[in-house]
């Protein structure tokens, strides 16, 4: 079992790479990048060659290519110590011609050698002449000079998975950081969870001097309650559907409005505050440059993020996918035996007719029929992340669920009838067992087996949220996340997401074979020697 699993789980880890190269070679190869701007509210207030430099800073942000303007050349020989700052100011001033004439000696030596240099490395080289209105260079209208070259897919894939995971350590900040002693320290009192001039708090964390985060391992009431920042995952970092953040933190952290709560912090200062001190990060300098961080922190650990009211996308994706999960199985699974059960009987024929009705009907159409009847009974019908009652669950749930309970009928149905003229049931008949022995003690067992190889699937993919759903009832779960992406032209949130649902599909696929051989002996991943 232990061989296959590894086994799987190597096949599994190609496929999630072949998966995401072909999304790159679509989202990258075949999708028109100019579309990237068009959510961009920035773009529009560039002008003449500020446009075109600003087009490939983004461009290079977003994956496509990497791009060198020619002062960051310039300033980097200066850098160096290989050109003196007179010489750097000289060089980086470009002349307003394209073709070179107006440039200085000192300019045109450097701009000859920044091109040769990074046209032999297969870049091109571009240049921008000023755009001159009435004798006077417009705004936007500077001379640039640049180099760009697109990004390889193999450089593509290997800087993104490189990039996922990110291994915090007491050495991660400068060593010149405010922070006191470099290292680990456990703690069964959390100091983020005590008030002065109360009670302890019993709550067991570990707290990093010199690791970027504060806070490595705590606990608390936010799904899913047990907090770890040793690792970090980082599956891409979105431009347009939530600018500036990354995937998989737009899909774990908190949403809703703040929440404010008594909180000590570590200078003893007690107040009311929307403060996380969990979420503490490391910033250089910025107790020094802040009299509001020396009244709260006793070091640099000052970035902290505000408490919200409401769970994080995949939370409210994962409660309520969980629970239809539930209900598929507690009452598709029964319902599907009786209907084998009693073949052509009252119970067969209102369920065949059930799910004719749910395979028949399209999901958006009984989803907003469903929407209707719940408004008329005074069911809530869009959530409010900040007033969440448990009813606000019910019609999202229900309407999630019928169709699942539909099929897990049919499919139960169908392996069970199957059984039941399989050869080895005449073989119990003829051996004098009652119809209702064979019934639930052969033919349950083995028409349960692909059933059971699906649980897993259906308890991770919970996480992934229900689209329709979802936009239906205003759920603000993980389901709309890669459609919003797509509209949006947000690459880096498209690559993220499929990784997401190409490691959940592998992991539920694994699973349900680990699963199914549990359940039934008679089968083995061993392979048997010839």
């Amino acid at each position: 079992m232990t061989k296959y699993v590894l086994k799987r789980l190597l096949h599994g880890a190609v496929s999630i790479v072949l998966v995401v190269t072909i999304v790159m070679l679509l989202v990258y190869g075949l999708m028109d990048r100019e579309k990237v701007f068009n959510s961009d509210v920035n773009f529009s207030k560039q002008k003449y060659n500020n446009r075109t430099t600003y087009k490939y800073r983004r461009w290079e942000e977003y994956g496509y290519l990497d791009y060198v303007p020619y002062a960051d050349y310039v300033n980097e020989l200066a850098k160096n110590g290989e050109i003196d700052e007179e010489t750097r100011s000289e060089a980086v001033t470009i002349g307003r011609a394209d073709d070179g004439s107006q440039d200085s000696e000192i300019a045109a030596k450097y701009i000859k050698d920044f091109t040769d240099y990074y046209t032999s490395k297969g870049y091109t080289v571009t240049r921008l002449k000023a755009v001159v209105i009435r004798n006077k260079v417009a705004t936007g209208g500077q001379p640039a000079l640049f180099a760009a070259k697109d990004k390889s897919l193999f450089s593509r894939l290997w800087t993104y998975f490189s990039g996922i995971f990110y291994l915090d350590n007491i050495h991660r900040v400068p060593e010149d950081a405010d922070i006191g002693d470099r290292g680990l320290t456990f703690t069964l009192y959390d100091p983020a969870k005590q008030v002065k001039g109360e009670d302890k708090v019993f709550s067991p964390a570990i707290l990093g001097n010199g690791t970027v985060h504060k806070y490595l391992l705590y606990f608390n009431d936010t799904f899913p309650y047990i907090h770890q920042n040793f690792l970090d995952i980082h599956l891409g970092t979105s431009f347009s559907v939530t600018q500036g953040v990354d995937v998989f933190q737009t899909m774990t952290q908190s949403q809703g409005s703040w929440v404010q709560s008594r909180i000590t912090y570590p200078t003893g200062l007690t107040e009311d505050s929307a403060d996380d001190l969990h979420s503490a990060t490391y910033v250089k300098g910025s107790r020094e440059t802040s009299s509001l961080n020396q009244a709260r922190f006793t070091d640099d650990y000052t970035n902290v993020s505000a408490n919200r009211k409401s769970m994080s996308r995949l939370g409210y994706s994962f409660v309520i996918g969980i629970i239809s999960t539930i209900m598929v199985y507690i009452l598709g699974l029964p319902v599907g035996v009786l209907m084998a059960r009693y073949k052509e009987g009252i119970l067969d024929k209102v369920g065949t007719v059930y799910i004719m009705f749910i395979s028949a009907v399209p999901s958006l159409a009984y989803i907003f029929m469903f929407k209707g009847i719940g408004r008329t009974i005074g069911l809530p019908w869009t959530f409010d992340m900040d007033n969440t009652t448990k009813l606000m669950y019910v019609l999202p749930i229900v309407s999630l669920a019928l169709p699942s309970i539909a099929s897990m009928m049919k499919w139960m149905r169908r392996y069970m009838i199957d059984q039941m003229n399989s050869d080895y049931v005449k073989f119990a008949r003829s051996g004098g067992m009652s119809e209702t022995e064979i019934f639930f003690k052969h033919v349950m067992k083995v028409a349960a087996i692909p059933i059971i190889q699906g649980i897993p699937g259906s308890l991770l993919f919970a996480m992934t949220g229900a689209l329709i759903t979802e936009r239906v009832y205003l759920v603000p779960g993980a389901g709309g996340l890669l459609i919003d992406a797509i509209n949006m032209y947000d690459n880096a949130v498209i690559v993220g997401v499929t990784l997401f649902y190409a490691i959940l599909s592998v992991l539920s696929l694994i699973l349900g074979d680990v699963l199914m051989a549990v359940v039934d002996p008679r089968i083995s991943f061993t392979e048997k020697a010839r």
